[in-house]
Parts: structure tokens; sequence; C-alpha cells
């Protein structure tokens, strides 16, 4: 599994990470994917405090444990459960982050926790003091790094010129290029990783391609892709490469052709999932050809909102 480092960080970490939010409560099943992700080769596993009332942090750092000085465990703050649990709220403050880094530790059962991120974030956000929460945190042993989950650019820009930083993650794919116009260069210019999430687009990006698309897809398309010109991109793609790679394999590559990749995040429902992921992401690097061939198939329109 090729290893990649995580911004200007002593971090490093697979090029595909396990994203942790669809291993469930059942314990057993759980721990036979994250060992099936361990057996080949993946390091990076993704959770949050958010994740089923943060059974899953318990989950993953009970998994983990005999592995614990061999992986990046990383986990998110910032999305606050209502008494009662009905539902959360958004609660970026320094009493808070710094209150409940301890409750994920107690949950991980670890010490320290390697990447601390914050789970999304906007400009009427207190910046100055979420990035003092985290900076503490940091000085005081809590976390080894830091870095933000957000799609927003200008949230970003402020983040990666007021911070430390090491990551962001945000949704980058085949058929979601919108990073690669604003956020993408911001992050190189600061030496910032991204970490991807949703690399094969509600599983659209596979073998499946429309076959279990939602009724909203069906009916509204998928972000800038009307359901007709979606059909039209995926089967494009598919027909030029149906010889050479298989539709899974070019999406988690694809993600990987970009040097500002730190780990590519997929879920997985069961253990064969993440070792046919992992399969795909250890082929052949994409060729110069097929890379600018599946941007030409493609295309990459911007964000409409929070622009800079």
């Amino acid at each position: 599994m090729e290893m990649r480092k995580i911004g200007s960080s002593n971090l490093e970490s697979s090029i595909l990470g396990l994203g942790c939010m669809s291993l469930g409560r059942d314990e057993k099943k759980a721990q036979s994917i994250i060992e099936a992700a361990l057996e080949g080769g993946v390091t990076y596993f993704d959770t949050a405090d958010l994740y089923d009332f943060g059974i899953n942090e318990k989950i993953v750092g009970k998994s983990l444990k005999h592995v614990r000085d061999q992986v990046v465990i990383a986990t998110k703050v910032g999305n606050r459960w209502e008494d009662g649990q009905d539902g959360w709220y958004w609660d970026p403050s320094k009493p808070y982050i710094k209150e409940q880094v301890k409750t994920s530790l107690k949950r991980l059962e670890v010490d320290y926790i390697d990447l601390y991120q914050l789970h999304g974030g906007t400009l009427d956000d207190p910046i100055d003091e979420t990035i003092e929460a985290f900076e503490e945190l940091k000085s005081e042993g809590y976390i080894k790094e830091y870095g933000i989950s957000s799609i927003r650019p200008n949230v970003i820009k402020k983040y990666a010129e007021q911070s430390s930083i090491v990551s962001n993650m945000m949704q980058y794919s085949l058929l979601d290029r919108r990073p690669e116009e604003q956020a993408f260069p911001i992050l190189k210019d600061h030496n910032i990783s991204v970490i991807t999430r949703g690399p094969l687009a509600k599983g659209m990006l596979t073998e499946k391609l429309l076959a279990k698309a939602s009724d909203s897809i069906q009916n509204d398309g998928y972000l800038h892709y009307s359901f007709e010109s979606l059909k039209e991109t995926l089967e494009s793609i598919q027909d030029r490469f149906e010889d050479s790679r298989s539709m899974t394999e070019l999406s988690l590559k694809f993600n990987a052709a970009n040097t500002l990749t730190a780990s590519i995040i997929t879920g997985a429902s069961d253990p064969e999932q993440i070792t046919a992921n992992i399969h795909a992401v250890s082929s052949d690097p994409l060729s110069e050809e097929e890379y600018s061939l599946l941007k030409e198939l493609t295309d990459s329109k911007g964000y409409s909102e929070h622009r800079l």
C-alpha cells in the first residue's frame, strides 16, 4: 500500500483510508472489516464523535488497540448532540472542543488522537477561538495534529492562513471536481493535504453505475449533472476504459493522481468491499493520457456558494 505524508506533519497515511461511519453497531462485523483493512495495508481510520452517539469511536478504538502505534486514528468534533439525542447542533466553541476531546479519548481508549478535525465550519464561527482550542490541545499532548472538514473555499482559506492545519477533508470524485477551482490551489500554497471522501459518488463510480441510484438522483440528477447527462458521462467513461480498467479502479486512481491527496476515504459494509477497494487502489498509476481523458469526459464546474 502506498504511503503519503499528511501536509507538513510527520504523520503518514495509507493512500486508502477506511471511513468508519458505515461500520454499524455489530462489533464483531465491524472488527472483521477493520481487520480486512489492516491486512490490506490500510493505516488511516476515520471516525467522529457524532457517529452512532460515540459508539463508533468505541468500536474503532477497541479494534485498533493491538496496532495503535501503527495507525492514524482521525476523529472529528463540532456537532453536538442535543439532550435526548433527537438531533444535533453546531458548536465550534473552545470550551466544547476542549471538553469533548477528553470524551473521544476515553471512548477510543487512547492517550492521544493522531488527527483531530473540525467537523464543518462557517465564517460566522468564532474562528480565532476555535484555532486556539486546537493549538492548546496540540501543545498539551492530547492530539498530534489537527485539520478541518470543509467544502467551502472561503472557510478553507481562513483556516489555511490563520492556523496550522495539516489537512482538509472534502468531497472529491470524477463527478465532483469542484475543489479543483478554488480549494486545491489554497491548500497547495499552504502545504495542506486533502483527505478525500465520496470518491465513488454513492456507488455510481463503481461497476454498479446507476443500478442503485436513489429516487432523488433519478429525479433531480447529481450535483450539476442531470440524470440523463449523468448516464451519458458514466457510459462514456466505461466505454473508453472497459478493456483496461474497472470503474472503481479509475475512480480511486483519479483521486490518487492528485499529489495533494494524502488519503482516499471509502466506507465498507463487509470485508470483501474494503478488500476490493484495496485491490483497485493498488493497481498501476494512471498514465498522463488516462488522467487527461478522464478530465475531458467529466467537468469541474465550481461552487456557486461560499466562494472567495
